[in-house]
């Protein structure tokens, strides 16, 4: 019985369970000073303010400290020139770590081209205005025509009847030709029988004019 515990209390033995719960103990600091450095625990970048800027300012400003820009969507405000960046998450004052990506909303050179909606023919007044709306149309008052009372008869841009599908520019105002529910109560409005017999791709044509190049990032 002496010699099993004194083998099991040997110095060699002691000295390899030493070497292991030394080996234990540095593994554990070096994960947690690796995972410390790998992701910079403690430090904070404060986030500069680039809201108001021009792309290429924002650009070399947040690169200059150790940040990344990225351009994650695009607006549009005719009264501020291209590449103004309207927008950044995260905010001004937020603190990140080194490499950290901030998103930023530009300033498009032109105004946002959208098909027209499924609602000529399909759609009473209030639908057809509410997804117009929706998606940033400015409409003017409402032309009567002959018809069903507030059922959409056709749209009328820049004075040409445009159709479901046509691709228009987000800020050319569109016209609803509505129907007044009898003869008598019609507006007289000349495009009601418009005998303008232009292609459609004519007037895509035209619309498409106005859009510049896609400006790269």
């Amino acid at each position: 019985m002496k010699k099993i515990l004194g083998k099991i209390f040997s110095s060699y033995l002691l000295l390899h369970f030493l070497a292991m719960a030394l080996f234990v103990a540095l593994l554990c600091v070096g994960v947690k000073y690796g995972l410390d450095y790998y992701t910079h625990h403690g430090e904070g970048i404060v986030v500069p303010e680039v809201k108001g800027m021009t792309y290429s300012k924002a650009r070399l400003l947040l690169e200059e400290d150790g940040l990344v820009i990225l351009v994650s969507d695009s607006g549009y405000n005719k009264t501020l020139p291209p590449d103004y960046v309207l927008a950044q998450t995260p905010g001004y004052g937020m603190k990140v770590k080194r490499g950290h990506i901030v998103y930023v909303t530009v300033n498009a050179p032109s105004s946002p081209v959208f098909a027209i909606p499924d609602v000529v023919d399909n759609s009473s007044l209030r639908e057809a205005e509410a997804k117009l709306m929706a998606m940033g149309f400015r409409l003017l008052p409402a032309q009567k025509v002959q018809g069903e009372k507030d059922w959409v008869y056709g749209i009328v841009c820049r004075g040409r009847r445009v159709s479901n599908g046509d691709r228009i520019p987000i800020d050319y105002p569109l016209t609803l030709l509505v129907g007044s529910g009898s003869i008598t109560d019609m507006e007289d409005y000349e495009y009601v029988e418009s005998s303008y017999s232009a292609s459609e791709n004519d007037l895509v044509d035209e619309f498409e004019e106005v859009k510049a190049p896609p400006v790269a990032y």
